[in-house]
């Protein structure tokens, strides 16, 4: 979450930064969430994401979440120590726009990708602060959103 007009994000204005830690394995902004949480329609042309009070932390900003809490001297951002939060969200992909074949054999990689419209509403909270997206959610404030489905590295063939 930002201070100022929408589009004006920057470093030096962001007030929350919701997100888990670096695990042991050093995987980072990953979660495992509910089975149920995840549903996808057998084309893959629609899907949805619903998770209820996930416990994370709030970092204030994304100079605090990358170094653990200690600052960036430029720009001068102080450090912040992580705030036990709360967020809960409800993202859904639907109704197909384009649709990609992409495969590059050399980097062993391939996929099938539907740009789709979709809708996010989210909330966020922790002691002394309580933030809840609008509703409903508004489709004309979506860029840009992806559905696919791809294969990688060992599972490339």
């Amino acid at each position: 979450m930002y201070t100022g007009p929408v589009g004006s994000a920057s470093l030096v204005t962001q007030i929350h930064d919701y997100n888990v830690h670096v695990d042991r394995y050093d995987v980072f902004w990953m979660i495992p969430v509910r089975h149920n949480a995840v549903s996808v329609s057998m084309d893959g042309s629609q899907a949805r994401l619903q998770v209820h009070n996930m416990d994370v932390f709030d970092d204030h900003d994304l100079a605090n979440s990358l170094t653990q809490g200690l600052g960036l001297p430029t720009p001068p951002i102080p450090p912040v120590f992580p705030v036990p939060a709360s967020v809960s969200f409800d993202v859904e992909w639907d109704g197909v726009l384009a649709m990609a074949e992409i495969e590059n054999a050399s980097q062993q990689f391939k996929g099938s990708f539907f740009s789709t419209g979709a809708t996010i509403s989210w909330s966020a909270e922790q002691k002394g602060f309580r933030f809840e997206s609008d509703m409903p959610p508004d489709p004309k404030a979506n860029l840009i959103s992806v559905v696919g489905h791809e294969q990688n590295g060992v599972f490339f063939s």
